[in-house]
């Protein structure tokens, strides 16, 4: 078994778990409810830096990145540097994450909010409805065509956008619907962990023009956006880079300053 199928085996139980102690009428009187959603996939379009940036204490990967600050100030640092939106991890037994984290991101920035987590049931989807959120990310890796259709199709009737990874072209050949507002190339192999920026160039020409292009993982350099971006990326997803730091909404913009020099 590997990280990725321990994870979605955990995650199946908690959703169960969830499901019983919290249901979805309830959720459903959440006041996040009637909020209407910032747009990611337009910020990333008429942006010419297209950071979304990260919040994630830790990771099976690298284990702890950054455990010591509170997500207010991280928030408002990345939205003080000018990012297009934000990545919020919530999933708790392997990135230290919280849907709380995302509540209290969305109490203190307007910019768009990204909830990472492994969704493989609508309940998730409400849940990101209730607790802030403007997108959802979707890993083909752990759903079906159909899963995928379905839960897709789930956010837009919320008003929420979908981002949805690919780590292969079998992958992203099965996935391609309208109900899809970004694609998003993982560049890291969630079975080994290995990092390569070829894997976006070599995706890149077969995802569609509808589709915002985002590029994920093993960015750390203004060189490699440059690169990505001659290969129609315009979403590029940045965490490690500036969580490892003291001040990472600092470093965004040091970064993003780069970027547009």
């Amino acid at each position: 078994m590997n990280i990725l199928d321990k994870i979605v085996a955990d995650k199946r139980k908690e959703v169960d778990l969830k499901k019983s102690l919290i249901p979805i009428s309830q959720l459903e009187t959440s006041v996040l409810m009637e909020r209407t959603t910032a747009s990611l996939a337009a910020a990333l379009r008429k942006s010419n830096t297209g950071i979304i940036a990260e919040h994630k204490r830790r990771s099976p990967s690298k284990s702890v990145i950054n455990q010591n600050l509170n997500v207010q100030d991280v928030a408002k640092g990345y939205a003080d540097a000018g990012v297009c939106g934000m990545s919020v991890l919530t999933d708790g037994k392997y990135f230290g994450g919280s849907l709380d984290d995302l509540v209290l991101a969305r109490a203190s920035v307007d910019i768009p909010l990204l909830r990472k987590e492994f969704i493989i049931d609508e309940y998730q989807i409400m849940e990101a409805k209730a607790y802030g959120a403007d997108v959802i990310l979707l890993i083909a890796a752990i759903l079906s065509r159909e899963e995928i259709k379905t839960l897709s199709e789930s956010a837009k009737s919320l008003g929420l956008e979908v981002l949805l990874e690919v780590h292969n072209e079998e992958e992203l050949q099965k996935s391609i619907m309208p109900s899809l507002d970004m694609l998003g190339v993982n560049n890291r192999n969630l079975k080994t962990f290995e990092v390569s920026l070829d894997t976006s160039k070599t995706l890149s020409e077969q995802i569609p023009d509808d589709f915002v292009k985002v590029s994920e993982s093993g960015i750390s350099t203004i060189g490699a956006i440059q690169e990505l971006k001659e290969f129609g990326y315009q979403g590029f997803l940045i965490g490690e880079n500036f969580m490892k730091t003291d001040d990472p909404g600092a470093s965004a913009k040091i970064f993003i300053d780069g970027l547009k020099k």
